[in-house]
């Protein structure tokens, strides 16, 4: 099996694996619980907290454990208007009408989906920032929408795309919120074990950044002003079933499931064994990325296989090539081909990677990021994800895109009969 498809999911490490065997055997009471096994499972909880909190350069209290990087998403969102009671029946038409929130069309399902559930059931005002032709998020955009509706209470942009891979300017849109005191929140799903991050880092910006672009992934140090941060281990080899919220001091949530855990901001008894794998995961992230030849390294195998990929395709294109972009992402466009059939044909061959569209209705229908980018339909309805991690190998590299390059001519052979 060649696996380029690790912005899906990431192999559980060895060591999360027998650190979550362990659990299971040893430390497996309630961690609730007074008596003293239930306090040992306690204390494995607490360091595995703490080294998740060094992951994103922050302290241990600020960090919630959910069930999954989207219930991360839904408790920073909406647990936050509902902390402010901006939202709720207990507090309908008591704030001088909906509260706004700021958003993008590229965010993940999970954000897109609950802003227009909010919307639909709530009365939020949701509006959406520009983008580039790259699908980049304009700063200007959202510093202009701010200035309009100075009364927003939220502004929730992703840090890296999970299906372009393309960099937004969240340390230039954090400082924008930071100076109008608006509550920004960064799904840093895609980010967090990939890059480093220091959520309470200062951020400069420097003169000419204003469009909201960096000139280099190498400018990126992952400084960020944000309010509310999600993130989620098994996008960095870790188990899933875990989901990570960072809140600022002082930031406030309410609690979705109701309960003592997690100082009753999330209830439910904790997943022992699945944080522990976290925690285990943070640690092997953090001595990875503290070698900066490491996402060099992926970042050259990624453009390895799109030069053999268009070489073999020359038609084919690169989404979000231009411009900053995450090193292990790459999403393609074959024209003229359905993605759903690439991807079955490419499956069975061994290839395991994502398709940029969705079945819906009975009809390919572009995703909503693609959508958003305004990509030639020929292109959107035969695009493809590739996804790389630090264990991808050169060979995977290269026989996926020999693979890949047979897949595309032998589609368009049974399409045209050639």
């Amino acid at each position: 099996m060649i696996y380029l498809d690790h912005n899906a999911t990431t192999r559980p490490a060895p060591d999360v694996v027998a650190a979550m065997r362990r659990a299971l055997e040893e430390w497996w009471p309630n961690p609730s619980s007074i008596h003293r096994p239930g306090q040992t499972a306690r204390q494995q909880i607490d360091l595995a907290r703490k080294h998740l909190a060094e992951l994103i350069g922050t302290r241990p209290r600020f960090l919630t454990f959910t069930g999954s990087g989207t219930e991360s998403l839904d408790l920073a969102i909406r647990g936050h208007l509902l902390a402010r009671g901006l939202i709720g029946a207990a507090n309908a038409n008591t704030h001088g009408g909906p509260p706004t929130i700021i958003t993008t069309p590229i965010e993940h399902i999970g954000v897109r989906e609950l802003a227009r559930a909010l919307e639909r059931e709530e009365g939020v005002h949701v509006l959406m920032a520009d983008l580039d032709e790259q699908g980049v998020v304009q700063a200007t955009s959202v510093e202009r929408l701010l200035n309009e509706h100075p009364q927003t209470a939220l502004v929730s942009v992703q840090w890296a795309n999970n299906e372009t891979g393309a960099i937004q300017p969240v340390e230039i849109i954090g400082k924008i919120c930071r100076e109008r005191n608006v509550t920004f929140h960064c799904d840093a799903t895609q980010w967090v074990g990939k890059m480093p991050v220091n959520v309470e880092g200062v951020v400069e910006m420097a003169e000419g950044d204003q469009a909201g672009r960096h000139q280099s992934i190498e400018a990126v140090r992952g400084n960020l002003a944000c309010d509310l941060l999600t993130f989620s281990p098994h996008k960095f080899h870790g188990p899933k079933g875990v989901g990570v919220l960072y809140a600022r001091a002082g930031v406030r949530t309410a609690p979705l499931i109701h309960g003592e855990q997690e100082l009753g901001r999330r209830g439910g008894t904790e997943n022992v064994p699945g944080i522990i794998g976290a925690g285990v995961a943070a640690q092997l992230a953090l001595q990875w990325l503290r070698d900066e030849e490491n996402p060099r390294r992926v970042g050259v195998l990624r453009d390895r296989f799109e030069r053999a990929v268009l070489e073999a395709v020359p038609e084919a294109r690169v989404n979000s090539a231009i411009g900053p972009r995450l090193y292990n992402t790459s999403s393609i466009g074959f024209p003229k081909l359905e993605a759903e059939a690439l991807l079955m044909l490419l499956s069975e061959r061994g290839v395991c990677c994502s398709a940029g569209a969705a079945c819906s209705s009975g009809s390919l229908e572009a995703s909503a990021v693609i959508q958003a980018m305004k990509i030639a339909p020929d292109y959107a309805h035969g695009t493809l994800r590739f996804s790389l991690s630090r264990e991808t190998t050169v060979t995977e590299v290269d026989e996926g895109a020999r693979i890949v390059a047979e897949c595309v001519a032998r589609l368009r052979r049974s399409w045209t009969g050639a």
